[in-house]
């Protein structure tokens, strides 16, 4: 049976296209969210060639291996047949609701909408202070017809704020994108902005409608997208298939635009107003104290994830004030102080491994990307929290006392500097330079008095594993080294049924205790799906290995992952292949378990050579060739 036949089958033993809410895939199995999950087939699924396994559940995972992305390409074929996908009679089944699962959903969603969107808006105000920072040194006036052009092109992206807002979030809940920038356009379209601000206002219906200012704001957005979501499912279920083309939108419109206008608008309005003054608020309250605090609490705060609760309001404030004077400025002298600790680690310890980690992280966080140098050298080291604390405090004090403000919404450092020129006031970015040193010189000596290798935990574990560990890159002849660093556990120990039973194959899981992926043996890259959580080697011998970071983590669409290589490239064992940020998917409710699978295991005898502690590049399983009547299996 073809490939093409058997997706047939697949998608014929799940109830048919009509019965497919949804569809996607990782690097080993397909995803169904299925109408009716009981008219999924199990036992046909099982019998289908081509089939490993099937798993029910809240998505109806169907496992082909390593050949999934031809399985999926065919059943999108035969599911659209060639125009309109088909739309699903009810609605699939949702998983348990709990507040574990409430939470991550809403960070997801924040993420998803918010996160898009920090490109253009950190590019925009950055490009603003250079047309500042030339104003400043006289290059440019601000009469000057040149200066009015080029400081359009910024203003333009804050203008348009709630339509880059209206997009990322269309496209995070599913919903027709154009419909929604259509919805939203009104309340930044000119001819309706004019008539909210002529004398007396204007009515609809004999309401009068809200007189607001929608340039520049972020919620009304979301709340508008979010009721287009519910209204356009719905009006696809009652509008006959033949008139839906316009009669789908036009009932959007009908419903949504109106809600806008009087609801949600104003609401959205409101509640950007509340969030920006609890900022201002607290800011004003606590003064320069809140600034420490925050900028002390950083580290805590940011392995964890939850700085991304932050986005939301930040941008709020920026896009209304045109300034923020909290978040990103306590942000400063945090990530600072991060390379002040990491470069004075690498100073004081005699560990060589950890001194290129400690150099590399640093200067990473002098120039504004933290994360090298939290989860690589700060978290797992008491003394160097301690020190990135007191410079984060102190440089934060500065700052606050300063009165120091943000005109860019941007990671700071060295890089974005410029975030804090003030055309008004000179001196914030003089001070703003100033409390960056005070932040990275207080943690870089805190940090050269107190360090001793003897009590930093990384330190103890690089030596246990010097001890016991293959060196990184060495291959193991006739075997797999461990792609990651960590505790091995059995895979019958995985909280997931396809790796537990063997499905896949057999080998272990790793629980990991940092990022670092590396390859388990050498050979070509066969699989390394766009969402960057899985990766699949074919060594040089036949034997195909599978390394899966994480739990159904391709739901986190590759945001945490970052690959160094790409499917078909030659990887030698031991090389540094993804890296993985653990914290942000533990965020995200999902487990970091990190299964190692052999997946043509029929023809191996594959067992593992370590318990306990493995380190990324140590002997991990070994795999022998098995032998049949003819010779090598």
């Amino acid at each position: 049976m073809t490939t093409q036949d058997s997706a047939r089958a697949i998608l014929e033993h799940v109830g048919g296209a009509v019965n497919v809410a949804s569809l996607h895939h990782c690097s080993t199995r397909l995803r169904f969210t299925l109408a009716d999950d009981t008219q999924a087939d199990e036992a046909a699924l099982k019998a289908t060639p081509g089939v490993i396994g099937v798993v029910l559940g809240t998505q109806t995972q169907v496992i082909v291996g390593s050949g999934v992305a031809n399985y999926f390409r065919e059943i999108e074929k035969l599911r659209t047949g060639g125009g309109t996908r088909a739309e699903a009679r009810v609605d699939a089944a949702k998983p348990k609701l709990t507040l574990k699962r409430a939470g991550s959903v809403f960070m997801d969603f924040v993420v998803g909408v918010f996160t898009p969107i920090i490109p253009a808006v950190a590019g925009a105000g950055i490009f603003k202070s250079f047309l500042i920072l030339a104003v400043a040194l006289g290059w440019l006036q601000t009469t000057d017809q040149t200066y009015q052009v080029l400081t359009a092109i910024p203003d333009a992206v804050f203008f348009f704020l709630p339509l880059l807002v209206t997009y990322t979030a269309a496209k995070k809940l599913d919903t027709n994108i154009p419909l929604a920038l259509g919805i939203v356009g009104l309340l930044v379209f000119p001819t309706f902005a004019g008539l909210l601000t002529q004398e007396g206002g204007v009515a609809l219906f004999g309401l009068t409608v809200p007189a607001i200012a929608y340039s520049a704001q972020v919620f009304p957005p979301i709340l508008a997208v979010l009721l287009l979501a519910v209204v356009e499912r719905g009006a696809r279920r009652i509008s006959p298939s033949v008139i839906s083309t316009f009669l789908v939108p036009l009932i959007c419109f009908v419903v949504v635009a109106p809600a806008t206008i009087f609801l949600l608008g104003p609401l959205g309005f409101f509640l950007g107003t509340l969030l920006t003054g609890a900022m201002l608020w607290l800011y004003g309250t606590l003064g320069w104290i809140a600034v420490a605090l925050m900028a002390a609490a950083l580290p805590f705060i940011v392995s964890v994830g939850m700085h991304k609760a932050f986005i939301p309001p930040t941008v709020a404030t920026m896009a209304s004030a045109g300034k923020e004077s909290f978040y990103l400025v306590a942000s400063l002298a945090h990530n600072l102080a991060e390379a002040g600790s990491s470069l004075a680690i690498a100073v004081r310890t005699k560990n060589k491994t950890l001194r290129g980690t400690a150099i590399s992280s640093g200067i990473s966080a002098f120039f504004g990307i933290t994360e090298p140098a939290l989860y690589g050298v700060t978290l797992q080291n008491r003394r160097a929290v301690i020190s990135v604390v007191i410079g984060a405090f102190v440089g934060g004090s500065y700052l606050g006392i300063a009165a120091i403000s943000a005109f860019a919404l941007v990671s700071p450092g060295a890089a974005s500097i410029s975030m804090f020129i003030d055309m008004a006031n000179p001196w914030n970015l003089l001070h703003a330079v100033i409390g960056a040193l005070v932040a990275m010189v207080t943690s870089f000596i805190v940090s050269l008095v107190i360090w001793k290798d003897s009590d930093s935990a990384t330190v103890r574990l690089l030596e246990q594993q010097a001890g016991t560990s293959t060196p990184v890159g060495e291959p193991v002849a006739g075997g797999i080294v461990a792609p990651m660093t960590g505790e091995v556990i059995a895979l019958a120990e995985v909280d997931d049924p396809v790796f537990s039973g063997g499905i896949l194959g057999p080998g272990v899981a790793i629980r990991p205790t940092d990022g670092e992926v590396r390859a388990p043996i050498s050979g070509t890259v066969s699989s390394l799906l766009p969402s960057r959580h899985a990766l699949g080697i074919l060594g040089d011998d036949g034997l195909e290995v599978l390394v899966h970071v994480g739990l159904d983590t391709v739901r986190l669409e590759g945001a945490p992952f970052t690959a160094h290589v790409a499917q078909g490239d030659r990887v030698e064992a031991g090389q540094h292949v993804l890296t993985a940020d653990l914290a942000a998917i533990e965020a995200a409710g999902l487990d970091i378990t990190t299964p190692v699978v052999v997946l043509n295991g029929d023809a191996y005898d594959v067992a593992p050579l370590v318990t306990g502690r493995v380190a990324a590049g140590a002997a991990l399983l070994s795999t022998d060739a098995k032998e049949t009547a003819n010779g090598i299996a």
